[in-house]
């Protein structure tokens, strides 16, 4: 494979064999998935988790049903995941199938003093605001406290990226605390608010957080290309609340939903004018640790 550079803030590193970027100076690649395997087949069920079943399930207002169909959820046969949304029927506010998977993993942690850093490569479904009303298409993490019992948001939530209507911006957002309100401002976040994504639907563009534990205030900031755009500070929300929110492991998920409150805070969808059949593409994800 030919080496080719990025970046995630001030650290360089090339595409190592298996398609994930090699370590930032000082991190080690702990983990990640490139998405190499037969074009038309499913997901790797030892690294990934079908995540399916009614919009409704999931509390975000999202219409659309999850399935783990290869319809819906395929590798395409060049190293790419590929979440596809799909109408049928006459209905736009109804008959949409999509896709959603989620780490078997759920330990990616920041160490104590030490450093969480979280990649991936993605192309934004192509769809304008003219035809895309309602595709919203995530790279998230959720705490692996969710898994036994602990409630959202408290569990904590990081929004890697996020897209909605089209729009061809990124949004950042962390979750905490209590719902509603508390001092995540729940249930909307603590964002980074709509920040524009030139060319985010056209190709391939990098997105990460890193959890920084090695600093004082702790905090977490969001990349886009290599840029910091977004930084919360531990102090913002109190010890406490971080505490619960960040300093245990995460699993990553990838979903391509249709309709739901944040796409409705920004004007709606589905309408009769949006488009089925366009897709979130991920050419993969890494995930790095700094010890102290």
């Amino acid at each position: 494979m030919v080496a080719a550079a990025v970046t995630t803030g001030a650290d360089a590193a090339t595409v190592a064999a298996g398609g994930a970027p090699a370590p930032p100076h000082g991190f080690d690649l702990t983990w990640h998935s490139n998405f190499t395997g037969r074009s038309g087949s499913g997901v790797s069920t030892d690294l990934w988790k079908y995540d399916t079943g009614p919009g409704s399930s999931f509390g975000t207002g999202e219409i659309e049903t999850m399935t783990k169909s290869t319809k819906n959820v395929y590798r395409d046969g060049s190293g790419h995941l590929v979440l596809k949304a799909l109408h049928h029927g006459s209905d736009p506010a109804s008959g949409w199938t999509s896709g959603r998977i989620e780490t078997r993993e759920d330990g990616f942690k920041a160490p104590a003093g030490g450093v969480l850093l979280v990649k991936a490569s993605i192309k934004q479904p192509d769809v304008k605001a003219a035809n895309g009303a309602g595709y919203w298409p995530a790279f998230w993490m959720l705490g692996s406290t969710v898994r036994t019992g602990t409630t959202w948001p408290a569990s904590g939530e990081v929004d890697i990226m996020e897209d909605i209507n089209g729009r061809s911006s990124v949004f950042g957002t962390m979750h905490c605390g209590v719902n509603p309100g508390g001092p995540c401002n729940e249930s909307t976040g603590v964002g980074s608010g709509e920040r524009p994504c030139r060319g985010c639907q056209a190709g391939y563009h990098t997105y990460a957080v890193r959890i920084d534990r090695s600093v004082s205030p702790e905090e977490i900031r969001w990349y886009r290309d290599g840029t910091n755009y977004f930084t919360v500070k531990a102090n913002r929300v109190g010890a406490a609340t971080w505490n619960q929110a960040v300093h245990h492991g995460f699993f990553i998920i990838f979903d391509l939903a249709i309709g739901g409150s944040f796409p409705n805070a920004f004007g709606g969808g589905p309408t009769a004018r949006t488009a089925s059949g366009h897709a979130m593409k991920v050419d993969y994800v890494a995930v790095y640790t700094k010890k102290p």
